[in-house]
Order: C-alpha cells, then sequence, then structure tokens
C-alpha cells in the first residue's frame, strides 16, 4: 500500500476529542442548531438511536457535574462552539452548567429514542421566540447531514453510512501484513500524530492515576501494587495506567484525547497499555511510537468492518491492536503479531457494551490484561487452533467473523440492553 494512504488513514481516523463521543455529538447537534438561529431558546427536542443513549444516559462531561442527553443538549445550545467540531465543550464554565440546568428545570428540553435503523443518528430541534432549527449527525459522531431553518434545509451533507472516516477502498486494501510492514519501514517523522496520541492519551492516564475518577479502577491496581498484593509485572501496569485514563475520561476530566475511529475510550485503550508495556520494558522512543501506530491501524482495520457502536464492546477491538503491539515490542514477528490478535478475539469477543459509563474503566483493565496475555503466549507460539469457537486459521478471517458477530450477531441483545438499562 502506498505510503501516503496508510497517512491519510491515520489523520482521518486519529481525532483529538474532549469528552466521550456520545453526549459531546449530542452538544455539537445542538450548539450547530442555536449557532443558525436567532432568539431566546424555548424549547430543545432530542432524538437519538439507541446506541447513543446507550452511551450518552450515564457518562460524565467534561468539568461538568450533570450528565443524560437532555444536560449534553442543553450544554451545546447555551455554551457550545460549533467550530470545535469534537472540541464543542471546550472551555466551559460553571456558568455555563447552571444556564444548561436551567432549560432542564423549566421543562424546556425533551429526550427520546428515534425511530431509525441507524445506530448512530442525532437529531436536534432547538425552537427560540422567532426561529427553529433541526440538525442531524449519523454514521459518524460528526458527520452533520442537514441543517433545515425553519422547515427549509440548508445545508445537505455529510455521507451517508460513513462507519468510518476514511474511504472504502483504501480499507479493502487494508492487511496485517501491509500495516506491519509500513509500521516497520516508515519513517518516524511521518508518525507525529501517533506521538501526539501517546502525549494527549498519557496525560489523561496519569491524571487517573494522581486524581479521584470514577471507580479509580486504575488507581487502585497502583495502590495494590504498592501494598505488594498485586505485582509489578507488565499487565499491571498496561491494566493501571489504561483504565486510569478511562476512569479520567468517563468521570469528566478536562483533558481532550486522542480517539480511534470516533471513540476517545477506544484511542485510550488502544494507546496506553502499549505506552505502558514500552516504559516497564524501557525501550526507544521510536520504538514505542511505532508500536502504538501498530495497535492505531490494526484497530483501525477491525472496526472499519466492526462498525462504531454495536452490541458488543469496542474496546475488545483495540485490545487486539495493543497486544499486537506489545508482541513487536518484545521482539516478535509478524506471525506472532497474527496469533496475538487471534488469542484476543477468542478471549473477549463476547465482551458486551452496556453503554459509557465509569465501569467502561474495568473493560479497558479486563482487555489490556488480555493483550498482555495474548501477546505472551504468541511469542510462545502457542494460539488458538482453528478448531475452536469461530477461529480461523487465517487471521483476516478470524476478524471478519468477530465483526460479523458485532454487526448480525448481536441485534437482540443490543435492542435488551437498551431495554434494560431504560426501565431501571
Amino acid at each position: 500500500m502506498e505510503k501516503n494512504k496508510i497517512m491519510s488513514i491515520l489523520e482521518k481516523e486519529l481525532v483529538v476529542a474532549l469528552g466521550c463521543t456520545e453526549p459531546v455529538a449530542i452538544a455539537l447537534a445542538a450548539a450547530t442548531a442555536k449557532s443558525h438561529i436567532k432568539g431566546t431558546i424555548e424549547k430543545i427536542c432530542v432524538k437519538a438511536s439507541g446506541n447513543i443513549i446507550k452511551n450518552a444516559k450515564s457518562v460524565g462531561i467534561p468539568g461538568m457535574t450533570g450528565k443524560g442527553l437532555d444536560f449534553a443538549a442543553a450544554l451545546g445550545a447555551v455554551a457550545g462552539d460549533p467550530t470545535k467540531n469534537l472540541e464543542v465543550l471546550n472551555g466551559l464554565t460553571n456558568k455555563d452548567e447552571l444556564r444548561a440546568i436551567r432549560l432542564i428545570e423549566e421543562g424546556k428540553i425533551t429526550a427520546g429514542q428515534a425511530e431509525t435503523p441507524k445506530r448512530l443518528y442525532i437529531e436536534v430541534i432547538v425552537e427560540t421566540e422567532e426561529q427553529i432549527c433541526k440538525v442531524v449527525i449519523s454514521d459518524n459522531h460528526s458527520n452533520i447531514t442537514l441543517i433545515e431553518v425553519d422547515g427549509k434545509a440548508v445545508y445537505l451533507g455529510g455521507c451517508e453510512n460513513i462507519g468510518i472516516q476514511t474511504d472504502e477502498e483504501e480499507l479493502e486494501e487494508l492487511t496485517i501484513d501491509e500495516i506491519y510492514e509500513w509500521v516497520l519501514h516508515t519513517d518516524i517523522n511521518d508518525l507525529t500524530l501517533v506521538k501526539r496520541s501517546i502525549e494527549l492519551n498519557q496525560a489523561i492516564g496519569e491524571e487517573g492515576l494522581s486524581g479521584n475518577y470514577g471507580l479509580n479502577v486504575g488507581r487502585t491496581i497502583q495502590d495494590n501494587v504498592k501494598k505488594g498484593i498485586l505485582s509489578d509485572d507488565l499487565a499491571t501496569a498496561a491494566m493501571s495506567l489504561a483504565a486510569a485514563g478511562s476512569d479520567a475520561r468517563m468521570a469528566g476530566s478536562t483533558l481532550p484525547v486522542m480517539a480511534n475511529t470516533g471513540s476517545g475510550n477506544q484511542g485510550i485503550a488502544v494507546t496506553l497499555p502499549v505506552v505502558a508495556a514500552a516504559l516497564k520494558l524501557q525501550v526507544s522512543e521510536e520504538k514505542m511510537i511505532r508500536a502504538v501506530a501498530l495497535s492505531h491501524l490494526i484497530t483501525i482495520h477491525i472496526k472499519s468492518k466492526f462498525g462504531r457502536l454495536s452490541a458488543l464492546c469496542g474496546v475488545t477491538a483495540a485490545g487486539m491492536g495493543a497486544s499486537a503491539a506489545i508482541v513487536y515490542l518484545l521482539d516478535g514477528g509478524i506471525q506472532q503479531v497474527k496469533a496475538a490478535v487471534q488469542n484476543t478475539i477468542g478471549n473477549v469477543s463476547g465482551m458486551i457494551c452496556d453503554g459509557a459509563k465509569a465501569g467502561c474503566a474495568m473493560k479497558v483493565s479486563t482487555c489490556s490484561n488480555v493483550a498482555v496475555q495474548s501477546a505472551l503466549l504468541a511469542l510462545n507460539h502457542q494460539e488458538i487452533s482453528s478448531t475452536d469457537g469461530f477461529i480461523h486459521d487465517d487471521v483476516e478471517k478470524s476478524i471478519e467473523s468477530f465483526c460479523k458477530l458485532g454487526n448480525e450477531g448481536t441485534r437482540q441483545t443490543d435492542e435488551m440492553i437498551l431495554k434494560l438499562m431504560l426501565e431501571k
């Protein structure tokens, strides 16, 4: 594959994001709607697909205490800057939060489920005493497909069914073999975006270790290592740093992260287990950057078939990329890289997504542990056999099976999870 195609994939799929991308996308739609009309807000109506509701219902919003679809929409409408895209909520204050809460208390915000087959769909209608504006985001967290003012479409754009930003032709050519060769031989100066992902995501990981966020999964692991209850090894290092990043992000840290294929939590799970392993192994900075690039690209490769939102947890795909990268850090070759992906698929493929929340950090911790375990097995020439489960001899076919499970095999599960969440 040509160098510029791989670079294009990285540039499109690694995006800086502030806050969990589902409530941020709602805020973006609301901020966009308000920016197109004049007057004081009288009413905001939010409708979203089930998968958006799952991930926006309980997760923290950076620097805020409020949660939920109604709060995200209100916040975006009263103070969001739509020109900042997925950083739409950057720089907000307590006064902005109080303005948003006032709208909710006055009964001006309604939120519910949209009737749509799309897994990623957001519709926000903002109404003032003067005008009304509807904004639709679909298929991608920043993919605005409609802006309608007073019943007239002023913008028809975006792309339908873009589960991922990169062109399908580019992704169809992508294989683990090509990714591995590219990562090994590309000029390190081509990987500045990957280096930036390390810097941003490591910062939020360290924030999670030092602060008090969510369930404190990462910090608890670290504390128990210090007590001697847990061993100070490669697995605990990967688990604590990655989980701490998720702790902070899910609890509303104001630090931005580098998202991978639209997911900040996935961006954390792709980078931080690899960074922690690299620091533990004391490899060179260049080797760490190349390893993280491998992790990013393999995860993008898997997610391009898997889809952005599913009944299965997206961090499982990140664990597959991280496991391959840890093999690289430990001087394994391409066959062991593939074996690590196979082992991870065979281990975590059944992990369900029950929405974005503090508990996501536990899933990040689990997948980070599996990434290390799968890599060590692969380095010892141990690989799940094609006689087991839906694993094939060819890793690319195993990936396809995993993605079919996520896309086609869990639709009823997805509906049941949402039903159980809304019944609470």
